[in-house]
């Protein structure tokens, strides 16, 4: 799998996951506090769109961010081959010494390495600065963040809107079941992608959904009693 691929999968997944747990969150909070089914339809759709679009900004600036920050260094490096590159050749031979390259060989790494300016500057960025970038598109992975949270946040609300058409029994329970298999399914994706145990990447992000959802139904059911 490429590298944008898997970024913009893992966007898919962590926008799924929040968008999830966010709006099932507003789904409980009204619903403990026995507020109306059209309460729950008008705060969860506000929170898909404000909550949606502040994640994919976020992670759009987030993005950009890292790239700027990373050709700036970049920049920097390239300007010191130039300007000091006794010194940088210096860097070169600590970085491979402390990995315990010796003598010859370490004489024949750094010398291969200097010969090519991209792969010093490389060598630098990743192994001296610790930096790294993404060949992704901030644009694109921001769209990804927000067109997932706003189709999976959608799915705790659906027996909401079903119910404005058709008489549907217990609304919450239905919306809390179909959430929390949505949720185990996120989860084995993302154990997928960060190769985790099926059982443990699906049983943590439900386990972090179910947190979310008592703690807002507790806090609804509370402010009902408090409030007049």
């Amino acid at each position: 799998m490429k590298n944008t691929n898997l970024f913009f999968t893992k966007d898919f997944v962590y926008g799924s996951i929040d968008g999830i747990i966010t709006t099932f969150a507003v789904v409980a909070g009204v619903s403990g506090a026995g507020l109306a089914s059209s309460v729950i339809l008008i705060l969860g759709f506000a929170n898909l769109l404000a909550d949606g679009l502040s994640m994919s900004i976020s992670n759009y600036l987030s993005v950009k961010s890292e790239q700027e920050l990373y050709h700036k260094e970049r920049k920097r490096e390239e300007k010191e081959l130039i300007t000091t590159p006794e010194e940088e050749v210096k860097d070169i031979e600590t970085i491979f010494k402390n990995k315990g390259f010796k003598g010859k060989m370490l004489d024949k790494i750094v010398k291969t390495i200097i010969k090519n300016k991209k792969v010093w500057v490389d060598t630098m960025m990743k192994e001296e600065l610790g930096l790294t970038i993404e060949n992704v598109n901030p644009k694109k992975s921001a769209l990804v963040t927000f067109g997932s949270f706003i189709l999976m946040g959608f799915i705790p609300l659906l027996t909401f809107v079903i119910g404005i058409f058709i008489p549907i029994g217990n609304m919450f329970i239905i919306s809390l079941i179909i959430s929390f298999i949505a949720l185990f399914l996120v989860g084995l994706i993302k154990g997928f992608i960060l190769e985790q145990p099926w059982y443990i990447s699906g049983g943590q992000t439900l386990g972090i959904g179910s947190v979310a959802a008592i703690v807002a139904y507790a806090v609804g059911f509370l402010m009902q009693l408090i409030i007049p």
